[in-house]
C-alpha cells in the first residue's frame, strides 16, 4: 500500500472536505489522519490529509484525477509520497550547536531528511560535516562579493535539488532577491530578545538587565530581517542566581530544540504560510515521538 500526504490551501467555501474525502474514497484510499483550519479572518482554508492507497494507485494517477477538484476550488494543492525524504541544505557560521543537534537527530532517525550538503562562510565545522559523509561547501562572503557568493549558493541548491534551506545560526544576511526566490523554503533560528537586545552579545545584555525568560524563534526567511512568519517558539525560565554564561548555554539548548521542531513540522508538510502567520498542524501518528526527542 502506498502512503501519501495531500496538502491544500484555498478560499474557504462549502463542499471542500466532501469533495476531497469523496474523491479519495472513490479511488480506494483510506484516510488515516486529517487536519484542517478555516481562518475566518482571512477567508482561507487549509487542510492536510495523510492517506493510504489500498488499491495501489500511484501518485501520478491520483494527482491526475484530483486536478479537476483542485481547479474547481482554485486550490494550491500538493500530493507527496509520505516516505519520500525532503532534501535539505544546512548553513552555519561559527556557532555549531544547532548544526550538531540537527546532525544528531538526522543520524538517529529522529529527523527523516536527506542532508544534501552544508554551506558555511567559515571552515570551523568542515571536519564534523565531512565525518558524516556530507558534502561541505565553503563560500566566503564579503560585502564586495555577495552577489557572486549567493550565485554560488543557488548553484549548490539547484545541483543538490535542495527543497529546504535551514540557517542553523548562519550569520550572513541573505539578499531580498534570494529571499523572494526561495520564499517559504528557508527557515532561520534566532533568540527571542529582539527587538530589545540587538547586535553583539544579546545574552550578556539580557543578563545585565535581569531578564527572567530566555526564548528562541524559528521562522521563514523574508526580506524583512528576522521578521518572517513564525513557525515555532519556546522559552526557558531562569533566575537571578544564574550567570551570563548560563544564559548562553540555556539559550543554545532552546534554539536547538525550537529549530529542530520547526524543521520537523516543515518536512512533514504541516506548515502553511497564511499571510504574516503560519498555520502549523499537530504531528500525525507515528511522528510525534521523534519530534519530542531530546
Amino acid at each position: 500500500m502506498n502512503k501519501f500526504i495531500l496538502t491544500v490551501s484555498c478560499k474557504s467555501t462549502r463542499g471542500i472536505v466532501a469533495a476531497i474525502s469523496g474523491y479519495l474514497a472513490e479511488q480506494g484510499c483510506n484516510i488515516i489522519d486529517s487536519s484542517q483550519f478555516d481562518d475566518l479572518g482571512t477567508g482561507r482554508f487549509f487542510m492536510r490529509i495523510s492517506f493510504i492507497s489500498e488499491e495501489g494507485a500511484g501518485r501520478e494517477t491520483l494527482e491526475k484525477g484530483f486536478a479537476p477538484i483542485a481547479e474547481k476550488f482554485a486550490m494550491e494543492a500538493e500530493m507527496r509520497d509520505a516516505n519520500e525524504r525532503m532534501k535539505v541544505l544546512l548553513m552555519v557560521s561559527r556557532f555549531g550547536h544547532c548544526l550538531n543537534d540537527l546532525l544528531y537527530r538526522w543520524k538517529i532517525g529522529a529527523l527523516p531528511i536527506d542532508i544534501v550538503g552544508v554551506v558555511s562562510n567559515h571552515f570551523d565545522y568542515q571536519k564534523v560535516v565531512v565525518n558524516h559523509d556530507i558534502p561541505f561547501h565553503h563560500i566566503k562572503v564579503r560585502k564586495e562579493n555577495k552577489p557572486q557568493a549567493e550565485a554560488r549558493l543557488m548553484e549548490i541548491v539547484e545541483q543538490s535539488e535542495a527543497e529546504l534551506i535551514v540557517l542553523a545560526r548562519y550569520m550572513q544576511v541573505l539578499s531580498d532577491p534570494l529571499c523572494k526566490k526561495m520564499s517559504g523554503k528557508i527557515i532561520n533560528i534566532h533568540h527571542s530578545f529582539l527587538p530589545s537586545f540587538k547586535g553583539a552579545n544579546p545574552y550578556k545584555q539580557a543578563y545585565e538587565r535581569g531578564v527572567k525568560l530566555i526564548g528562541a524563534t524559528a521562522h521563514y526567511v523574508t526580506a524583512d530581517l528576522d521578521e518572517g512568519p513564525i513557525i515555532e517558539q519556546d522559552i526557558a525560565r531562569i533566575t537571578h542566581a544564574q550567570s551570563a554564561e548560563d544564559y548562553v548555554s540555556i539559550g543554545r539548548d532552546v534554539e536547538s530544540q525550537v529549530l529542530a521542531r520547526a524543521v520537523h513540522a516543515h518536512i512533514h508538510r504541516r506548515c502553511f504560510i497564511n499571510g504574516n502567520r503560519v498555520v502549523v498542524f499537530p504531528p500525525s501518528p507515528g511522528s510525534y515521538a521523534s519530534e519530542r526527542m531530546g
